[in-house]
């Protein structure tokens, strides 16, 4: 029996540059290309931006990473006679007030780079001072841990000297990794904002990894407070 193979709605449109064109709609300046006659929604719905599905898997697999730590840092203590509580460094309080504030500042942002970007661009107010807060913000929360890991130290708390110390570096150390990459993506968020080459699903994808690493440390910050 013969088999038809049906073509992507929309999508046999796109294999001849020249008939991309612009669809601007009520994006502005977003600079989505739309195969010419071809439907926007439809496309949108048969093949989602690839920035969109590549957070939520990059999300799963640190939440399954720390998860695993998690559990490391249970059975460890649960059986080790030698775990040693220590008081955690008050510096780390307001580190997560620090990130909490970066989420605030980075979702003004946002909602700015939706206007600039788009009908209202000649009206609305740059969203650069509100992404640069937020990176200020978050270059802030790792001097914060830096500050944290040297007060331990000062204290003979070393990664090696206890259980305990081990998983804190550990923990702390793996999460400011991942904000760096946080990092990495505001910066690009800002350059391709001045270019005014920024897509929507590009700026929605930062957004949401940052909200993460911010739940994420609430979490860390609890449990180490609860089992160190």
């Amino acid at each position: 029996m013969a088999t038809t193979v049906h073509e992507p709605p929309g999508l046999i449109e796109s294999r001849d540059p020249s008939r991309l064109k612009t669809s601007s709609g009520n994006g502005g300046g977003w600079r989505i290309l739309v195969p010419e006659g071809g439907n926007l929604r439809s496309v949108q719905e048969y093949a989602p931006p690839p920035s969109s599905t590549a957070i939520w898997v990059l999300v799963a697999a640190i939440s399954m990473t720390f998860a695993a730590l998690t559990s490391a840092l249970i059975v460890r203590e649960g059986g080790a006679m030698d775990w040693r509580h220590f008081t955690l460094p008050s510096v780390l309080y307001v580190n997560t007030f620090i990130l909490f504030l970066s989420s605030v500042t980075l979702e003004i942002a946002r909602r700015r780079v939706a206007e600039f970007m788009g009908a209202l661009r000649n009206r609305a107010e740059s969203p650069i001072r509100w992404l640069n807060v937020t990176l200020a913000l978050g270059l802030l929360f790792l001097g914060g841990q830096y500050l944290a890991w040297r007060r331990l130290s000062a204290q003979g708390l070393y990664i090696a000297t206890n259980p305990s110390s081990s998983f804190f570096y550990v923990f702390t150390a793996a999460h400011g990794l991942h904000l760096l990459g946080g990092l990495a993506g505001l910066i690009r968020v800002i350059h391709k904002v001045n270019r005014h080459t920024l897509r929507r699903s590009t700026l929605d994808a930062t957004v949401r990894y940052w909200h993460f690493m911010d739940a994420l440390w609430v979490y860390l910050h609890v449990l180490l407070w609860m089992k160190l």
